[in-house]
């Protein structure tokens, strides 16, 4: 209806309704932007660190990749890892629009299942380093490890988060927690020493993150201590009584099934060193031109790829990348890529302190602490801090499993940071916690809880 008939209706006299001191019409629409929920955001920095990395995984692996190019197509291994990282993305696009409510139900699930793929294995796996650590379906190759350490993650932060109390984690938390460490922690040990480590690593660092008091903490040490010095005796026992007669090569190590010989020969060259007088062997290979690396790489590097010595270095495109990034970068490289991870850490904290529940303080930060610690272990080996072993750089190194479960992560990352970051909103929590199960529901007693509804 136009004006004119508005006005003949009303005898000629244009009336507009109006209420406190505003028309019906704008009002309604006021009212309708106020009542329409804002749509929640997963959190831009943590993107911001995802696609930074993932610029530096394809620039330095197709420089990193001169071993693989030889008689092929030269960008081949650069097409591979793409895909990799691409179907990386699409689980990321998924998890971050997965309430991470969801993750908690199917914790159990997928660690047995993790736990059951590692068996198989050790069982009838394939051999990748000198140890049987992977698994062939449908022509992938599978390395159930890495799985693991993501599905251990997920359960310890759904057990601490339902058994989470104004003090700390309960006793029954803490008893069920340490459980589950030591089940997976000793079903790695055969699929590598590190991996062990590094799994124990986090699960403390989730132990401190929770609470847990330094008594509790100190009983968990002793009984970790306890086991894995018997594991030790065993396995070198074990290893011991099968070894050949005058073995003298890796191979035949590898053959008679001697992991323990293999990580005291590893403890044993890392104390010892690398001398400039060395020979080069099979053993100090890596170490050697991983330290030729660094130093061509200098305070700025030689730029990207212009690395000399990723045709000598084995594995330059997994398990010693890092040292290929500071040739190309330079000291300059090496430490931003450093700050970067750290501040993919930073920025979980700052996430986690802003939950409302525990259970995602605890998800967010689990999933960080495993990157970053995977990061620096990388970091460490490469540098000669600690004793050579295989870890890929995260995000970074070749490897499809790898590049995947940690792709799993960020995700899972994001979708923390896009469901359940209140910032004291009372309506905002009381819509989460009509999202989680009742027993997910426990406050996170280290972040923000001055608005939290009971």
């Amino acid at each position: 209806m136009d004006q004119t008939s508005e006005a003949l209706l009303t005898g000629g006299v244009r009336i507009n309704e109006t209420v406190d001191g505003m028309p019906v019409g704008n009002r309604r629409e006021t009212r309708s932007k106020e009542e329409a929920p804002a749509k929640p955001k997963s959190d831009p920095y943590l993107w911001g660190i995802y696609i930074m990395l993932l610029v530096v995984s394809v620039v330095e692996l197709f420089s990193a990749s001169s071993t693989e190019v030889s008689g092929q197509n030269v960008y081949m291994p650069l097409i591979r890892h793409s895909i990799f990282l691409l179907v990386g993305f699409v689980i990321i696009i998924a998890l971050q629009n997965t309430h991470y409510g969801y993750f908690s139900k199917f914790a159990w699930f997928a660690a047995v299942l993790s736990l059951g793929l590692l068996f198989m294995s050790n069982l009838i796996g394939v051999e990748i380093n000198g140890a049987q650590r992977a698994i062939n379906i449908a022509g992938f190759t599978i390395q159930p490890a890495e799985i693991v350490k993501l599905t251990v993650v997920v359960l310890l932060a759904t057990i601490l988060g339902r058994n989470q109390e104004p003090r700390g984690v309960t006793t029954k938390g803490m008893i069920e927690a340490a459980c589950v460490v030591i089940v997976f922690g000793g079903s790695l040990w055969k699929n590598g020493l590190t991996n062990t480590i590094l799994l124990f690593g986090v699960c403390l660092s989730m132990f401190l993150i929770g609470g847990m008091k330094w008594k509790k903490l100190g009983i968990i040490l002793l009984l970790y201590g306890a086991l894995g010095g018997m594991l030790w005796v065993f396995k070198y026992q074990s290893d011991k009584g099968s070894e050949f007669e005058n073995m003298t090569s890796v191979e035949q190590t590898v053959e008679s099934g001697g992991r323990a010989e293999t990580h005291k020969g590893r403890v044993s060259r890392f104390l010892a060193g690398v001398n400039p007088d060395d020979p080069i062997d099979d053993y100090n290979r890596q170490v050697v031109f991983a330290k030729i690396s660094q130093a061509n790489g200098g305070v700025f590097g030689q730029g990207p790829g212009n690395s000399r010595e990723s045709a000598r270095l084995p594995l330059a495109f997994s398990d010693y990348i890092y040292s290929i990034i500071v040739e190309d970068t330079g000291l300059v490289g090496g430490i931003a890529l450093l700050l970067l991870y750290l501040f993919l850490l930073a920025r979980a904290g700052r996430i986690a302190y802003k939950c409302s529940r525990a259970f995602p303080a605890f998800l967010i930060m689990g999933c960080a602490v495993l990157i970053v610690f995977q990061a620096l272990v990388h970091m460490a080996i490469v540098t000669g801090l600690f004793p050579v072993s295989g870890q890929p750089l995260p995000l970074i190194s070749k490897g499809g499993t790898s590049i995947l479960v940690m792709s799993a992560a960020i995700g899972i990352m994001l979708s923390v940071s896009r469901f359940a970051v209140t910032n004291g909103n009372k309506q905002a929590i009381k819509e989460e916690l009509r999202e989680l199960p009742e027993d997910m529901k426990a406050a996170n007693y280290s972040g923000i809880q001055n608005d939290n509804p009971k």
